[in-house]
């Protein structure tokens, strides 16, 4: 089983490495017209606004990756609206705003015209703030699931348009027929992740957030700092949770777990 894992984990890198050069030769190759296909994004205030555009334009589906150390979309989004305006929640009339000669302020709350399936990594759920975005999440109704390999960050509009970041200062937005790699890819990694905390799992939430840390490999410092509470607190809740499985090691707790959907 183990070595199963460690050849799927390659798949899906050779997968995301495949995906990132063929961009890059297609860049360099330079025969394809200007926004043909590909358009290209350099700069960490233009990848943010269009990330944005790409979210709230969406009409029925949002497909997407997230990974750690997100230098254009922190966890949770900070981005500034126009002249220092801070995102907002509440929905607002973009066309009153226009006319009133304002450009409307940025929202956070999610698109309401689209569902949305998000994948997230091991380096995600080392970010600060990064359960209680995955908890706002399902509680907007959106599908979360868990990869322990990196990721490459992905967006994906109505399988339209693609948004992939190639390195931290530079994007690419993919158009078809060159979107269909990406959503392909997408496909493969969410057929092969896991549930982030399943509402049919016999455990407390708590609970099931803690082996999801676990099985992401955090360490047990790392998971305390990202539950609120020490690492002696998190062995103790460990072990009870050995005990309760009958299990006798935290690999047999994982493959416990999984078998009994407490994940």
């Amino acid at each position: 089983m183990r070595s199963s894992l460690i050849r799927l984990q390659e798949d899906l890198r050779r997968a995301d490495d495949s995906l990132v050069r063929l961009l890059g030769a297609w860049r360099s190759d330079g025969r394809a017209e200007p926004g043909q296909f590909v358009e290209f994004w350099e700069g960490r205030e233009a990848q943010a606004r269009r990330l944005y555009e790409l979210e709230y334009g969406a009409r029925s589906s949002l497909q997407g990756f997230q990974s750690g150390a997100n230098t254009v979309a922190p966890v949770p989004s900070t981005l500034a609206g126009p002249a220092g305006v801070e995102p907002q929640d509440e929905e607002v009339d973009e066309e009153e705003t226009r006319d009133a000669g304002e450009e409307p302020a940025l929202r956070k709350d999610g698109n309401p015209h689209a569902a949305y399936r998000v994948v997230v990594d091991r380096a995600f759920l080392t970010e600060p703030e990064a359960l209680r975005a995955l908890d706002e999440r399902l509680a907007a109704g959106h599908q979360v699931r868990v990869v322990d390999q990196p990721l490459i960050k992905l967006l994906i509009a109505d399988e339209e348009t693609a948004m992939v970041q190639l390195e931290a200062g530079r994007s690419v937005i993919l158009g078809p027929p060159l979107v269909r790699l990406a959503v392909e890819l997408f496909e493969s990694v969410w057929q092969r992740s896991r549930p982030y905390l399943r509402e049919d799992g016999d455990l407390d939430p708590a609970d099931r957030r803690l082996l999801q840390l676990m099985l992401s490999g955090l360490t047990d410092a790392a998971t305390a700092h990202q539950l609120g509470t020490s690492p002696r607190t998190v062995q103790r809740r460990l072990r009870a949770l050995m005990d309760a499985a009958s299990v006798s090691s935290r690999v047999q707790l994982g493959w416990y777990a999984m078998r009994n959907n407490w994940v």
